[in-house]
């Protein structure tokens, strides 16, 4: 089994499993395909930003179709592969914004004004630092993401937080796993979707 990439500070940490949309190929009965179990682990840092990651454990990766590695930067249509995403919102608020990130080292995160009303000229303010690993039968991807990348709220506020994955096999069959799938197509934009929520640090480190 893959280890954490990274130490874990002592601040709260939320991990979940999910789950497949019922469309997915073997979303029926998941340990027969190529996906065992996918986990998804968040917390705030204490000097600011997030970690975000995703670990599929009992798995087969070699029936999976990996992006090789790139050199790390923003790319687009990510999630037309392998891909792992977070949405982070602010509640009472209908914009949000959407995270990418790919076992190949890149990234993209977009801006929203409502959903899947995408913000054109959104430019992200800083970049995420993408980690990656895999084993025989698993993999991790975890995800850095600096405060200046994260929605604007004061200091200790709530995020509301969606954590999802698509997942390519290697027949090219594609599978959608979320913590909650709100409609009869895939749609990882969904607000209802939204379910967790990551505490902003109150302070930065000085």
């Amino acid at each position: 089994m893959t280890q954490p990439l990274t130490e874990r500070p002592r601040v709260p940490i939320i991990t979940v499993g999910l789950r497949p949309h019922p469309t997915s190929p073997d979303a029926e009965a998941p340990w027969q395909g190529p996906v065992g179990r996918l986990l998804a682990t968040m917390f705030a840092l204490p000097e600011g930003g997030a970690v975000f990651e995703f670990r599929l454990e009992e798995s087969r990766p070699a029936q999976l179709a990996i992006p090789a590695p790139a050199t790390p930067g923003p790319a687009d249509e990510l999630w037309k592969h392998t891909c792992f995403e977070v949405f982070l919102g602010v509640p009472g608020e209908a914009g949000y914004r959407e995270y990418n990130f790919s076992p190949s080292g890149q990234w993209a995160v977009y801006g929203f004004r409502a959903w899947r009303e995408r913000i054109e000229d959104y430019i992200p303010a800083a970049k995420p630092e993408v980690l990656f690993d895999q084993t025989d039968d698993g993999l991790v991807l975890e995800a850095r993401v600096p405060a200046e990348l994260l929605p604007a709220v004061p200091a200790g506020s709530d995020l509301q937080v969606s954590l999802a994955a698509v997942v390519e096999r290697k027949d090219g069959m594609l599978e959608y796993w979320a913590l909650r799938h709100a409609a009869a197509q895939p749609d990882f934009h969904a607000r209802d979707t939204f379910v967790l929520t990551l505490a902003t640090t109150t302070q930065k480190a000085a």
